[in-house]
Parts: C-alpha cells; sequence; structure tokens
C-alpha cells in the first residue's frame, strides 16, 4: 500500500470509493462497523478485496473515520491485498456524503469513472462489480446494482410515539428495487453531483437524480446485503463459510 498511486498496466482507469468513517450504532457497542470482524478479518479488509478483485479496478480509497485514518493504513497494511492495485487512506468527514467528496478528492488525474461501495456490503460478488463498471463504460453516467422486492411496501405516515402507523398507500412492487453497491459513475457527474447538490440523500445515486441526469439499473446480488443488524453478521458468517468451504475464499 503506497499514498501515491503508480502507473497501472493496461491503462486502467477505474477507482473505488469506500466510505468507512461510520460507527454502526445498530451493531451495538464497540469498533466501528467497518471494523468488525467477519470470519476473523474486519468487514473493511473484505469490502477492499470484493472492490480489487476486479482487474479494472486500479485504486481504493478507504475513507477512514476522522481520528482514524493511521488504525486504518495499518489494517490494510497488515492484510494480505492484491498487488495491482494501489490503495489510499483518507479521513472521513461528519456524514457519508462529506466522506465521499473527500474520497473524490483524493482520486489522482487518469480515472474517468468511479466506484462507490458500502464497507458494510463485504461479500458483493467480483462480477457484480464488473456489471457496474461495464455498464458505465457503455455510456451510463450513473449505474446502480438492484434486486426486486420480496415483501410488499407499505407507505405510512411516520409516528414517533410507537403508536400504529396510518398506512398512506400500497406501491406497485413490480416497479419497486432495493439498491445495493458499488454504484458506478462517471467522474465528472459525481463530482458535479457533490459540487452543487446540497439536499441530504441516502446515496450518491439520488444525488445525480438531482442533476436531472439517467441513473440505470443493472442485476444486483443476494450476497451483496449490507451488515447493519446483528442477524445480518450471523447471516454474513454463514454465506462466507460456505464459500470457503466450495472454493477456498
Amino acid at each position: 500500500m503506497s499514498d501515491e498511486t503508480r502507473p497501472v498496466a493496461g491503462g486502467a482507469r477505474t477507482a473505488a470509493v469506500i466510505p468507512a468513517a461510520g460507527r454502526g450504532v445498530r451493531l451495538g457497542p464497540g469498533a466501528p462497523k467497518a471494523l468488525r470482524a467477519l470470519g476473523g478479518t474486519p468487514m473493511l479488509i473484505h469490502a477492499v478485496r470484493a472492490m480489487a478483485a476486479s482487474r479494472s479496478v486500479s485504486l481504493v480509497v478507504v475513507v477512514a473515520p476522522p481520528d482514524g485514518a493511521p488504525e486504518v493504513k495499518s489494517l490494510l497494511a497488515d492484510h494480505a491485498l492484491p498487488e495491482r492495485t494501489d490503495f489510499v487512506v483518507v479521513p472521513g468527514g461528519e456524514s457519508r456524503q462529506e466522506s465521499v467528496k473527500l474520497g473524490l478528492d483524493a482520486l489522482p488525474p487518469g480515472i474517468d469513472i468511479v466506484l462507490v461501495h458500502d464497507a458494510a456490503r463485504p461479500l458483493v460478488p467480483v462480477d457484480t462489480v464488473d456489471a457496474v463498471i461495464e455498464a458505465v463504460r457503455d455510456g451510463a453516467p450513473a449505474v446502480v446494482p438492484a434486486l426486486p422486492l420480496a415483501d410488499t411496501v407499505k407507505e405510512v405516515v411516520p409516528t414517533s410515539d410507537g403508536s400504529p402507523e396510518p398506512v398512506v398507500a400500497t406501491p406497485p412492487r413490480a416497479r419497486l428495487r432495493a439498491v445495493q453497491t458499488p454504484q458506478g459513475f462517471e467522474r465528472e457527474t459525481l463530482v458535479r453531483a457533490h459540487g452543487t447538490v446540497t439536499d441530504e440523500v441516502t446515496d450518491c445515486a439520488g444525488m445525480v437524480e438531482k442533476l436531472g441526469l439517467q441513473v440505470v439499473l443493472v442485476p444486483g446480488h443476494e450476497e451483496a446485503f449490507k451488515v447493519t443488524r446483528p442477524l445480518d453478521l450471523v447471516l454474513a458468517e454463514a454465506v462466507l463459510a460456505r464459500r470457503r468451504a466450495n472454493d477456498g475464499y
């Protein structure tokens, strides 16, 4: 790992930004969510390896907790990572949006496709990563992996006191998708979105939508789920154990 990027054979021009500055309170007290162990290895390392598994990704930028960059640099140095990929760690901000912007600011010239990936999605398959990159290369300004919903969804009027919530509508499930990461972007589009959109959004694709640009979806994968709650961690351990048994992962 280095703080300077090397020339990359083949002219690869894709970088991944992994915002990992969150505390992950829903997993309970302890280390930040991205540093929780999965199969004995921090989730962040799994997420970094998942991005670096794509031969198109020449650089991974990890956005650490504001005061945790040295710890994260040491963590990456302690684990085996692909030598063909460069790794850079930068301090993050107070919000996910700010952290992604700081990751973008750390990108060198020559990168024209940017992936933004949740550190809490440690098991995304490389085929999903490659499908997102390919769709951006084919001309889409923003690409999101997504899955159809298995459950019926209700729109409600939220209550803050725990009382029953009135249902407002039942959106047609066939037109809804649950989005995942990595989300892929033309670099210039994502930079412009972060420079002009000030509203709070839950993902970078939502910022691009506010620019009036088309966001497209590619098929996601059931193993690219987000580890947010303790039960998710149990499922992730089971998926990882199966991979190791089948593939030596």
